[in-house]
């Protein structure tokens, strides 16, 4: 591992942790099951509050823009630094595997990522599956990078971008950039790229497949659901587009990943991390001794710790040089 590594043993989890996965694992077990309803009566569940994430306030500073994509109008939600000025942006996926989630599910979250860093933070909201399965989820993210690199620099102050997401978000991210690379020449246009607890290989990795039953946010059947409304037109999982771990990850830019040891999609993460090393980019590779899928959000030591060290990353990133 390199130096600038967070990486523990396994049994090292606090008390805090533990405790809070066995409260997790108690609660999560008491819902019925989510997939007896369809994807809108979840997402409808999940912003009253009865999933596994506590529901957070929306902000009144919160802007809404409204772009042009392939498929339609996409909704960005911006939170800008409160005293401050804009130093450039960050683009945001939220997570939710392609399926559920929502550009304001997080807005102390990013406001606090705008607070520390300067970065105005750019919230997708990208159309969800199985409505809209791929490839309309990334053909929107790669709108707005698009429109970023068009209007950023005079919208939000300066040409320093970033890239990142949770989760599916996080699997987005990496399609985003693998897109401007590929398919525009800006493999070098976001500065930096935070990837927390991805799924980059919807084959299922082998941590994803031997998790089994235990819900700490997710587990083995969620997976197997969320890949399945993602591609409903029957693509093939084994495309870089889809799976980013099967890419070329060449010429890409630095990059911080974030990531639990009680995480089904540990695999994905320590594989990613590696593979983006062996191309020749910089990683940086966080694993939180206990830490469930996006434990970030919730009120746990780890989760200040691992939001300090992705508010650090973004923060040191360079300017563009023009």
């Amino acid at each position: 591992m390199a130096s600038n590594d967070v990486y523990a043993a396994w049994d090292e989890a606090s008390e805090e942790t533990r405790d809070f996965n066995r409260d997790l694992l108690r609660r999560l077990a008491l819902f019925p099951d989510q997939w007896s309803y369809p994807p809108q009566v979840i997402r409808e569940r999940r912003a009253q509050g009865l999933g596994p994430f506590p529901t957070p306030p929306r902000l009144d500073h919160a802007e809404t823009r409204v772009i042009s994509g392939p498929h339609g109008e996409i909704p960005l939600r911006i939170l800008r630094p409160r005293g401050r000025p804009s130093e450039g942006a960050f683009l945001h996926l939220h997570g939710g595997g392609w399926t559920l989630g929502g550009a304001d599910e997080q807005d102390p979250r990013l406001a606090e990522i705008a607070d520390n860093t300067g970065l105005t933070v750019v919230s997708c909201e990208y159309r969800l599956a199985p409505e809209h399965p791929y490839p309309q989820a990334p053909d929107d993210c790669e709108a707005a990078a698009l429109w970023l690199q068009a209007e950023g620099e005079a919208e939000f102050g300066a040409a320093r971008f970033a890239i990142g997401g949770e989760s599916a978000g996080a699997n987005l991210a990496a399609a985003t950039v693998l897109r401007l690379r590929d398919r525009h020449g800006l493999g070098q246009f976001f500065l930096g790229a935070v990837f927390a607890c991805g799924c980059f290989d919807l084959r299922l990795t082998p941590s994803a497949r031997a998790w089994g039953d235990p819900k700490l946010v997710l587990n083995t059947r969620d997976l197997t659901m969320f890949v399945r409304h993602y591609l409903a037109d029957g693509q093939s999982p084994d495309a870089p587009d889809i799976s980013p771990l099967m890419a070329d990850l060449g010429g890409l830019m630095p990059a911080h990943f974030a990531i639990g040891t009680e995480d089904p999609l540990l695999d994905d993460t320590l594989f990613m991390a590696e593979r983006w090393r062996a191309a020749g980019n910089t990683a940086e590779l966080a694993v939180y001794p206990g830490g469930c899928h996006v434990f970030q959000r919730f009120d746990l030591a780890i989760a200040r710790q691992s939001n300090a060290a992705i508010d650090t990353f973004l923060g040191s990133l360079p300017r563009a040089v023009s």
